[in-house]
């Protein structure tokens, strides 16, 4: 005759080894989904170009990389050792150009912008990116926006 005891330990136990698969199996789902599903890749998104002495805005389709890199933010900062956050940035991006309307005939109308063509992980370059937390965004425009 089996003791209740022992029914009710071993019950217990393979609850626990059950919830234990469980947790593992979320844990490692939740790594594989964000790893493989939200990565760093091209999107398409509309910014809006503008020039100070044409007083008008244009919105216009670009790609651009967005998604998610693996990075750390240690509570300890060591100083010898750089902490470099890496963010989903382009490789090498082409530029195209777009007339702005509105601009007097004697100033430039031409504005240059970045079409990215691959992404990746790593640093932000502060001389092509705005890397600030929050920046304007890509869709700000100071002056009346021209709806083609």
């Amino acid at each position: 005759m089996v003791n209740g005891k022992d029914e009710l330990a071993r019950s217990f136990r393979w609850v626990s080894q059950s919830q234990d698969e469980v947790s593992s199996f979320c844990f490692l789902f939740c790594c594989w989904r964000a790893i493989c599903c939200s990565s760093c890749e091209l999107t398409n998104i509309i910014i809006t170009v503008e020039k100070e002495e044409c007083g008008l805005c244009k919105s216009i389709n670009t790609t651009w990389c967005a998604g998610y890199c693996y990075t750390q933010d240690p509570v300890y900062k060591d100083p010898a050792k750089s902490n470099i956050q890496k963010t989903c940035t382009f490789k090498e991006p082409t530029y195209e150009t777009v007339k702005v309307p509105g601009c007097a005939h004697h100033a430039d109308s031409l504005y240059m912008y970045p079409v990215a063509s691959e992404c990746h992980c790593g640093k932000c370059d502060s001389d092509s990116t705005d890397c600030t937390v929050q920046g304007l965004g890509p869709s700000h425009c100071s002056f009346s926006e021209i709806k083609e």
